[in-house]
This record gives C-alpha cells, structure tokens and sequence, in this order.
C-alpha cells in the first residue's frame, strides 16, 4: 500500500457493518464474477456522473479488487464533504474474511 493510501480513512472487511452503505466501484467484469450482495455498484469512471446516487448523510464504505481505485474514490468524496472510508485489501480481503459474495452469472462467486 503506498503512503496516499495511508493517510486515507479505512476500515477491515470485516468490520464493515452488515447495513453499512457499501459501494463498489469495480469494473462491470469484475462485479459479475463476484460481489457483496448489498453493495451499491457504480465504476470508477461514472462516480462523477453518479454521484449523486451516494449518500452523504451516512458512512459510506468504498472497496474494489484490491483497494487503489476505492481510495482514489474516498479521496475525491472527502473532499467534496462525504464521510468515506476505504475498505482495506478490497475484495480480496472480502472474500478472506467470509463475508458473504454473490455473481451475477449464476457461477459461484469468485473475485476477478
């Protein structure tokens, strides 16, 4: 992880909240081969014109494969005044962890 990364708010895949909002910002590839079942999902490269589909009034939770397009994505939202933390190792620590993933291919879940 370099030192960008460091200075960003994080937290444990496993100490995500279960009603926590979570928000993946993956390619669309990606998301279908394996995703957390409530997660929010809206690529890096549409967040500026999909903002407002983020919440703003609560926790927000960023992942993605591995957690360098998320903290792109914490620092952008924090500093337009959302509170956002960076869930660190991505879905690699996701799945690490047990937390619960689903497809959109009907596979079982894997990340990609």
């Amino acid at each position: 992880m370099n030192l960008f990364n460091n200075r960003l708010p994080s937290v444990a895949a496993s100490a995500v909240p279960d009603d926590g909002f979570l928000l993946d910002v993956r390619e669309n590839d990606e998301w279908q081969a394996g995703h957390a079942p409530d997660a929010v999902h809206i690529p890096l490269s549409e967040l500026n014109d999909r903002a407002r589909e983020v919440p703003n009034d609560r926790d927000v939770y960023v992942i993605c494969r591995a957690g360098s397009r998320s903290a792109q994505a914490v620092a952008a939202f924090n500093n337009a005044g959302w509170k956002t933390s960076n869930v660190d190792g991505g879905m690699h620590a996701w799945e690490a962890a047990g937390r619960p993933m689903v497809s959109e291919s009907g596979t079982d879940p894997f990340v990609a």
